[in-house]
């Protein structure tokens, strides 16, 4: 084996202990908050295996013509190993005249630790966007000598994550873009900054800098530039204090309500926003994830329903890291125990109405989000599907009661906006189709060439019904874990982002990592998550019974194991490993407009900086993973979008290395030595002008 990079850093993953503690409160060092002893997939792998012979028989594979899409049912388990086989002879005769999938055809970036973005060869790129930037009038600029929270809240927010863009009706050469702040690093923000000594004035400002940003962006027709626009009538910044409405079948709830809002229908702010989606009728969803790390005292709560709710959720006892509950007693669970409850939801805003008030969708589930990604049912009703970010948690999803009304029209636009607010609330089961000896838990393929089986949606609520047993609707939409604990969900190794393939409808679930699977106590590997100590995760791929999202049965299989190609551990979909580019710990997800899934990496455990990475899904280069950036000392890959003749990241926490402070950064991107280290956004073009990949 070739030698790689050496490890950065001890804690999971190739995370600094910098960015463990400011973006989910040293979740990794906590106890696990899933201690249920539902069934995991391996448990029920030895009972699957008794009955494959009827799944081999009964099951079929049809292609939908007019869409491409592949049915939900499986082929028979031969006729799927020689397609498969079929597919990596051909992958290979192809590579002999060097040929890559369409949107794929650069050369991929080698790992590398440089501290500047590494585009593929022949590619540009600008800053579009730095944290600080005003944005919204009177808005100032940026200077962190006089940053104040009056300031921060017209400027563009702090560690920019999930993005989205939308195009502008009558503006061909507009686009405006929705990016979510999903958390604050007070020591690479404040000069002297004492972790135990915030003043109030800090807090403010990182109330500020959380949220949403609306941005106007303006782009250069010959080349992919992007620049955004300041001042805009459609800008708008969303924080910590912004006004929501609470909407769906807990909204109003006893649960919900808190001194300060006793209707329980009415949050102030939102936090920690990771993952999303863009609605079919517009609007812009946005999940809180890592929202326990902001509370104080849950040991000094009394109930022991709320109590128990807590330790589920990950709440630390004691003081919180940012201390902002001596500033605002919200934040003190001793004072408002509820305040909580009023966090861990998905939250819907119409961007090209800077005046409307978000929402918090409560028919969503209440847990740790991480993305809401749309389809639509064939019966045209939207499905969301949503994972919950932490090891040994579940992957949900969501199915309206109601169709959605095509146009623009008032009418349709007030109909729209109950989508979400009615419907079932559904937990994924898993079950491998491999005898349970298969799967030790080296990541070896079982005899059948892959990690594969079938599974089942559980309901848990619908409306005013609970479907849990020994619990109400109110409290399952609140209390979401607890409920999937109880139906017997599967644990999975991290959910976070997942998204359907607009082509095919195939639905692909990014599994970032799990140190603890297969430790004494923890759940061994099973045919979904296949290794034990899984530094580098795994791609899951979703079938839907029939393609209908709406169905309550699937098929799914995993299309990467990633780690290093030469591990004999890891599975690139079949393709040959000495053409796939290393990749590890995939967090953020999206397709091109040839069917290519891009993935974004989150705490790359092989030594070299966190990328983007374009991999073909069909075809005889299905597998092969190429990549296209690397992203500077410290930092994360967020929010990719990639466009005909564009893709755009977020670069987040550049410079969070442990020790780092502003007056010591450990990076002097973007804007070199001297200057603060910002987290940006950043638009990459083909110097030529030509499409990417083609």
């Amino acid at each position: 084996m070739r030698n790689l990079l050496p490890l950065i850093s001890s804690h999971p993953g190739g995370r600094s202990a910098l960015t463990c503690r400011y973006r989910c409160g040293d979740a990794c060092f906590h106890e696990t908050p899933n201690t249920s002893d539902n069934a995991y997939v391996g448990d029920a792998i030895a009972a699957a295996a008794s009955r494959r012979s009827l799944l081999r028989a009964g099951a079929v594979m049809t292609v939908a013509a007019a869409t491409g899409a592949v049915a939900v049912e499986r082929a028979p388990q031969a006729s799927a190993a020689s397609g498969d086989a079929a597919a990596t002879a051909g992958a290979a005769a192809e590579a002999k005249d060097g040929k890559a999938a369409r949107g794929l055809r650069f050369s991929p970036v080698a790992p590398n630790t440089q501290d500047t973005v590494v585009t593929a060869e022949g590619h540009d790129q600008n800053v579009v966007l730095r944290w600080g930037d005003p944005i919204l009038r009177g808005a100032p600029a940026f200077d962190p000598a006089k940053q104040s929270a009056k300031a921060q809240a017209g400027q563009f927010g702090y560690n920019n994550d999930y993005m989205a863009v939308l195009d502008v009706p009558g503006e061909r050469d507009h686009q405006l873009l929705v990016v979510n702040h999903e958390y604050t690093d007070e020591v690479l923000m404040f000069a002297g900054y004492d972790p135990e000594n915030p003043t109030r004035e800090q807090a403010e400002i990182a109330w500020a800098a959380h949220g949403l940003s609306v941005v106007m962006t303006a782009e250069e027709r010959r080349l992919g530039r992007l620049t955004a626009v300041p001042r805009h009538h459609l800008n708008r910044r969303i924080t910590a204090t912004t006004p929501f409405e609470v909407t769906g079948p807990a909204a109003g709830s006893e649960l919900l309500r808190t001194s300060a809002d006793r209707s329980g229908k009415r949050v102030l702010g939102t936090l920690n926003n990771c993952g999303g989606g863009i609605t079919p009728w517009g609007t812009v969803l946005s999940g809180e994830e890592n929202f326990n790390q902001y509370f104080a005292n849950p040991d000094k709560v009394t109930d022991p329903a709320v109590k128990a709710g807590l330790k589920r959720y990950g709440f630390k006892d004691g003081a919180s890291e940012r201390k902002w509950e001596r500033f605002d007693d919200r934040f003190d669970l001793a004072k408002e125990p509820n305040e909580a409850h009023r966090f861990g939801w998905v939250i819907e805003d119409d961007p090209f109405d800077p005046d409307s008030t978000p929402r918090k969708l409560t028919a969503l589930g209440r847990f740790k989000h991480e993305a809401a990604e749309p389809r639509l049912t064939t019966d045209g009703r939207p499905v969301l599907y949503m994972g919950d970010d932490e090891k040994f948690d579940y992957f949900y999803k969501f199915v309206s009661a109601k169709r959605m009304m095509k146009g623009n029209s008032r009418i349709a636009r007030e109909h729209n906006r109950t989508l979400l607010d009615e419907g079932t609330l559904y937990v994924a089961k898993f079950t491998g189709d491999s005898p349970s000896a298969e799967i030790d838990g080296t990541g070896k393929l079982p005899t059948d060439g892959e990690f594969d089986g079938a599974g089942e949606w559980i309901p848990l609520a619908s409306g005013d019904r609970s479907f849990v047993d020994g619990m109400t609707a109110e409290e399952v939409y609140v209390f979401t874990r607890l409920a999937a604990d109880k139906a017997g969900a599967t644990k999975m190794d991290r959910p976070e982002d997942v998204e359907p393939s607009p082509r095919t409808g195939r639905v692909y679930i990014a599994l970032t990592n799990n140190s603890d699977r297969g430790k004494t106590g923890k759940a061994a590997a099973d045919e979904a998550n296949p290794r034990n100590a899984n530094k580098h995760g795994q791609i899951l791929e979703l079938t839907e019974r029939w393609n209908n999202p709406g169905s309550t049965r699937f098929n799914w299989r995993l299309f990467l194991v990633c780690g290093d190609p030469e591990d004999p551990s890891t599975y690139f979909g079949g393709f040959p490993k000495d053409q796939v580019s290393p990749i590890s710990c995939p967090d953020n997800i999206t397709f091109d407009a040839h069917g290519n899934l891009w993935i974004s990496t989150d705490g790359n455990a092989l030594g070299s900086h966190d990328g983007l990475f374009g991999v073909a899904t069909a075809g005889s280069r299905r597998g092969q993973v190429k990549q296209f950036l690397t992203v500077p000392t410290g930092a994360e890959t967020c929010g990719p979008i990639v466009q005909e003749r564009r893709v755009l990241v977020a670069v987040q926490h550049p410079g969070e290395l442990d020790g780092a402070s502003v007056e010591k950064p450990a990076s002097t991107w973007p804007d070199g030595p001297g200057k603060l280290t910002r987290p940006s956004v950043i638009s990459v073009w083909r110097r030529d002008g030509g499409d990417i990949g083609a």
